[in-house]
């Protein structure tokens, strides 16, 4: 297990740092720089709100931001920053530190994310096993039916439906706010309920596998009831696709929650993250991703981990590895 958690730790490391040196380039080779977009040098602006320096005052922006050292320097200190979480001021921000952004933003990111998870997972659990201990079944079809339209729904559109009847129509829920237990509920619904749909169609499938397996037909003729049979051991190991699903989706829910922070007006990291773009703020843009990045590369480790306290088998090949 050590061998292999070493390895994997290796493999995150390296794959960190192509994700680092690809955003860097896709994100200096996008047209514009924040300078360029927001100071014009000499004449007249020809941009609507940026300011008229002197070609003086230019260098001294592009020297203060580092933007004269070498691409590859440049990289370095953004990948050094984040790891030893020294990192730089963010451009749109003046005197603020990427830093200080991220820890105000990112923790109400990933607890929106969070819940939306929890959420679909204690609806998408009961409803994964009653379709499929009722395959084919009415409830079966309809249930799916239903999953299958969450699932092709996306999350602003699911926003913009709730918010239409539940604040607009039945006047019930608020659809701005942050400081009640209420002002979570359309946020986390329009995220949870696409993967209600996919969440229950992974273990449905996963459970049919193994309720149609022989181990589970030698139960059956044992005795032994479909309850017992789905609780004690079909259910246990089905779980294994769903976790496939769990720890990547949260990750990328942290990032996927831009358009339900702004629907919202939630002060998220993802609204930070789309106007450093739209801005070309460096820093943030590169800081950000790479939080990012390094999120979803811990929760694949953890899925990877789960997978053995799952299932003996991978916890013995851990073991010969």
């Amino acid at each position: 297990m050590l061998r292999f958690l070493g390895r994997r730790v290796l493999y995150m490391f390296v794959a960190f740092l192509c994700i680092s040196l690809v955003t860097y380039v896709l994100m200096k080779a996008a047209p514009g720089s924040f300078l360029s977009m927001n100071f014009q040098e000499g004449g007249v602006s020809q941009v609507a709100g940026s300011y008229n320096v002197s070609p003086i005052v230019m260098q001294s922006l592009v020297s203060y931001y580092h933007l004269d050292d070498p691409w590859y320097v440049q990289w370095f200190y953004y990948v050094k920053g984040f790891l030893t979480w020294h990192m730089g001021t963010s451009f749109e921000y003046p005197g603020m530190k990427t830093t200080h952004i991220i820890d105000t933003a990112f923790p109400f990111s990933f607890r929106l994310a969070l819940m939306a998870v929890v959420t679909a997972l204690i609806v998408a659990i009961p409803v994964g096993v009653i379709t499929a201990v009722k395959e084919n079944g009415w409830a079966d079809v309809s249930i799916m039916f239903i999953a299958m339209v969450g699932t092709a729904l996306p999350s602003y559109v699911v926003a913009v439906l709730l918010i239409v009847v539940f604040a607009l129509w039945l006047h019930w829920l608020p659809v701005i706010g942050y400081t009640q237990w209420q002002d979570y509920v359309l946020p986390v619904l329009s995220l949870a309920i696409p993967m209600i749909g996919s969440m229950s169609r992974y273990l449905r499938n996963s459970l049919l596998d193994q309720l149609h397996s022989e181990y589970v037909t030698g139960v059956l003729a044992k005795g032994g009831g479909m309850r017992h049979v789905v609780g004690s051991h079909a259910l246990r190991n089905s779980l294994l696709p769903l976790v496939t699903v769990v720890g990547p989706q949260l990750a990328g829910l942290m990032m996927g929650t831009v358009f339900i922070e702004e629907i919202f007006n939630l002060p998220g990291l993802g609204h930070f993250f789309t106007s450093a773009a739209n801005l070309r703020d460096y820093p943030l843009i590169m800081d950000s991703t790479l939080l990012y990045a390094g999120v979803i590369l811990i929760m694949n480790l953890l899925v990877d981990l789960t997978y053995g306290v799952l299932d003996p088998r991978i916890r013995r090949s851990f073991d010969m590895g």
